[in-house]
């Protein structure tokens, strides 16, 4: 395992010769790093998560979280199939209504989906929600079980997770990718032992609130507990999200204080 506060020797000559680049070869095409870095802080820049602009950190985790759209377009379907799941449950056959209920959730995201395209607003994270909840919708139907709608989210969180942990491990956390590119210092943070470090373990709580979802939310899936995973999912989304949002900003922010005017 990397340290996380020891730079290597590839760190130290990013250091000395900035953002990736090597002495003498001015135009040599980007490493795998930069190229994740840019993807990792282009995302976060379009998410307002740019500790370059000075916002507050209520306004990074609102807008982080979307605002007020963004939490209705994260929350109502989810919350729709849930309790329209719980009203038509049936303790006999110990189900609840699987098609009005996927129908009502995945029709409610469409909605969204297609406001955003009349308006013609941004409409990439919301397409994206649509093409998931269509997918969960899809497999549980073709199972006839409620609990597997929940096995994409399942698989989302262990990718993510593995990514920030794997990430973290060897020593390239993809916080310190993505803060690297929005500050403009590429990988030459690597060379400053106390920003590996904040990075390092930045990372290491993503990875963690990946793995908390799973570790809580596994057993009710094999429970067969619709109504209980779909209650913990909302609670264990944006309620622990937005936290871990603000945390990370500030610890960015302290790492890279704005210059006195």
């Amino acid at each position: 395992m990397s340290d996380p506060s020891r730079p290597d020797d590839a760190s130290e000559s990013t250091a000395n010769g900035g953002a990736g680049s090597s002495e003498g070869t001015p135009d040599a095409a980007p490493s795998a790093s930069e190229m994740l870095g840019a993807a990792l802080g282009g995302a976060a820049r379009r998410a307002g998560l740019d500790p370059a602009e000075g916002k507050t950190t209520g306004h990074v985790v609102w807008a982080a979280m979307g605002g007020w759209r963004g939490i209705l377009e994260s929350v109502l379907p989810g919350v729709v199939f849930l309790v329209a799941w719980t009203v038509t449950y049936d303790a006999e056959a110990k189900s609840g209504n699987l098609p009005l209920s996927l129908a009502l959730s995945v029709g409610l995201a469409a909605v969204f989906t297609i406001v955003r395209l009349i308006q013609r607003q941004s409409a990439s994270a919301a397409i994206g929600g649509l093409i998931a909840a269509a997918a969960a919708a899809g497999l549980s139907l073709w199972t006839g079980r409620g609990e597997d709608s929940f096995i994409p989210g399942f698989l989302t969180n262990t990718l993510y997770g593995t990514a920030f942990l794997v990430s973290a491990l060897i020593g390239w956390p993809l916080i310190g990718l993505a803060v690297g590119f929005l500050m403009g210092e590429g990988t030459a943070w690597r060379a400053d032992k106390r920003k590996r470090r904040v990075f390092f373990w930045l990372s290491i709580a993503w990875a963690g609130l990946f793995a908390l979802r799973l570790i809580v939310q596994l057993p009710l899936y094999f429970a067969g507990d619709v109504t209980a995973l779909g209650t913990i999912k909302l609670i264990m989304g944006l309620p622990l999200f937005a936290p871990l949002v603000a945390v990370t900003w500030l610890a960015v922010r302290a790492l890279y204080p704005r210059a006195p005017k």
